[in-house]
């Protein structure tokens, strides 16, 4: 029987879902989480009330390997908003930006996907721990969208700097 979901349980699920759905709205929009965009910073601020709401679960009774992939979202959303200020980096800074950006999405979900598939569907989880096939098989599919996606994404960044230097 799958462990029942706790009300902190159920306000971290509603928060992390409202989330993802503002960095998939943001990267629909914009091609981009654009920190000064609405949507952005939506999912900033979910962001880190998820990792901090995570905190207070755990299955395993302490800190776990979702707790150290909020904390590393965290530090990349973090990074995120540094770089753009960093004139080391010159123009590879929105490359960079966006990248620890979609890092921070992509590690929004590594646990959710085996939450979901390890709880749902309740009573007959598809799944039964991290170290399912299935759970792997979608761990996968979701690293090769990240991969995809943020090279799609650096593409996109150079069109739109080419098209503004030749204006």
């Amino acid at each position: 029987m799958p462990h029942p979901i706790s009300t902190l349980g159920a306000i971290h699920t509603a928060v992390s879902v409202a989330t993802f759905v503002a960095g998939l709205y943001s990267y629909a929009r914009h091609h981009q989480i654009e920190p000064r965009e609405p949507a952005a910073r939506g999912y900033l601020f979910g962001m880190l009330v998820s990792v901090l709401t995570a905190f207070g679960l755990s299955s395993t009774g302490g800190f776990n390997v979702g707790h150290a992939l909020g904390i590393l979202a965290l530090l990349a959303v973090g990074a995120a908003l540094v770089i753009p200020k960093v004139s080391l980096l010159g123009r590879a800074r929105p490359y960079l930006a966006q990248l620890a950006f979609a890092f921070s999405f992509f590690l929004l979900l590594v646990p959710g996907i085996n939450e979901t598939l390890t709880r749902l569907p309740s009573g007959q989880p598809l799944a039964d721990g991290p170290e399912s096939p299935l759970v792997r098989a979608a761990l996968a599919g979701w690293l090769g969208i990240f991969v995809v996606g943020a090279a799609v994404q650096a593409c996109w960044i150079r069109l739109q700097r080419r098209r503004a230097q030749a204006l």
